[in-house]
């Protein structure tokens, strides 16, 4: 598999700084505008989508979370899933992208010293892009690490890091990608590594039927330098109430939010664009057919439920704040694990759901309204969704918070190839 790694370049840009919620939401509209109409020939071609993250960077909607003391806007998480649903239902590809950006700029916020935040922040308020290297295969658990980050014996406070990584969403379009890794102590760390360094390499081999253009495929380390500055003390994180993880999931939630709400405004206008109702419908137009509308109004009604969930989830994040009690982390870890179990449900229903109202003209292929159920099934198996349910459930029975996704050191015994 060809690595695109030298093919894929890109400096960090200028860009706009924006100063208000008013104003992300303003801008997110803007260009969700622009992304829209290029969404089907992007998931058809599965086009590289560096111009439209350079979109994301210049008009200023990657730093929105740096704190207002460092010159950022420092969005709630109300505003945040409202972004990403608004980018999510132009092009879920595109807005699933800087998640992870999101997310370890929120490790930084967490753990980062002062020094790691005055080098960061600056640059992220410029356009600088974060990826994402965490998963790993063939051990026995996905919390599992063989990536190692271990004192370099021939250059005092540098580090060496080494390891594969899959499903890098973002990764290849980073300016910077953070690396979990197992230290010399055995705890975990992130190295922030620029993307070019030497023995990076970044592979072109993401090949799924959904989400086409988030070209999650595979990063490998060999002996990579990482300054000490660059390594974020991230286990330090899970010896107090955080709510680091949920707010990863709250974004992933709004990702799906928004592929249904794309696949509802589909369906709406085709269902417009056409006069011949159904065979057997006793009416002269397809928008007066009884069990279309009746649907509809179930289909809406839950979509309407899901974005409730998403607001309510955000909500207790927000309450919450950056130092938690241990409810408040619990409660919004539910909340969220409620929104994102809801919103996978709904949105795989209704990219499904649209065949049936709309019939066979609907699977013509020019129409690429499958790339809604594709994106959506895709994008929903992340991880088991059943057992967000029981988290919820055994929260409120029980009292018991859900666990925390804890990576450790894998053990050197291999496991079964899945």
């Amino acid at each position: 598999m060809p690595s695109v790694s030298s093919v894929v370049k890109n400096s960090e840009p200028s860009a706009r700084v924006i100063a208000s919620e008013t104003e992300a939401l303003a801008v997110a509209r803007e260009v969700a505008a622009l992304l829209a109409p290029e969404a089907i020939a992007r998931d058809r071609e599965r086009r590289k989508p560096l111009a439209e993250l350079d979109l994301l960077s210049a008009r200023g909607l990657l730093a929105l979370t740096v704190p207002r003391s460092h010159g950022g806007a420092d969005v709630s998480a109300q505003t945040l899933v409202q972004v990403y649903q608004i980018l999510a239902a132009a092009d879920p590809a595109v807005a699933q992208l800087p998640q992870s950006h999101f997310v370890f700029l929120n490790a930084l916020r967490e753990d980062g010293t002062a020094a790691q935040h005055d080098f960061f922040y600056p640059r992220i308020l410029a356009g600088a892009r974060l990826g994402n290297a965490q998963a790993e295969r063939g051990s026995s658990s996905a919390l599992d690490l063989k990536t190692r980050l271990l004192p370099d014996p021939a250059a005092p406070g540098t580090y060496l890091l080494t390891g594969v990584k899959h499903y890098t969403t973002g990764a290849l379009f980073a300016h910077w990608l953070p690396v979990a890794a197992i230290d010399d102590a055995g705890r975990l760390v992130l190295a922030y590594v620029p993307r070019e360094t030497s023995g990076v390499e970044l592979l072109d081999d993401w090949n799924a039927l959904g989400q086409r253009s988030t070209y999650s495929g595979t990063a490998r380390f060999t002996s990579v330098p990482v300054p000490a500055a660059h390594v974020v003390a991230h286990w330090q994180l899970f010896d107090r109430p955080a709510t680091f993880h949920s707010f990863a999931q709250l974004l992933h939630a709004a990702i799906d939010v928004g592929i249904a709400q794309n696949a509802l405004a589909d369906t709406l206008a085709s269902l417009r664009a056409r006069q011949r109702p159904r065979l057997g419908a006793p009416v002269p137009r397809s928008t007066e057919d009884p069990l279309i509308l009746h649907r509809l109004g179930q289909l809406h009604t839950k979509f309407h439920a899901a974005e409730a969930l998403l607001l309510r989830a955000a909500r207790a994040h927000d309450q919450a704040g950056p130092r938690p009690t241990a409810e408040a982390a619990a409660q919004a870890a539910v909340y969220a694990g409620e929104a994102k179990a809801y919103a996978e449900d709904v949105s795989v229903e209704i990219a499904s759901e649209l065949f049936a109202l709309l019939g066979t003209s609907a699977a013509d292929e020019s129409l690429d309204l499958d790339r809604h159920w594709r994106n959506a099934r895709v994008h929903s198996v992340h991880d088991a969704n059943q057992w967000r349910y029981h988290a919820s459930g055994n929260w409120f029975l029980n009292q018991i918070a859900p666990a925390k996704p804890v990576r450790r050191a894998a053990s050197e015994t291999p496991a079964p190839t899945p």
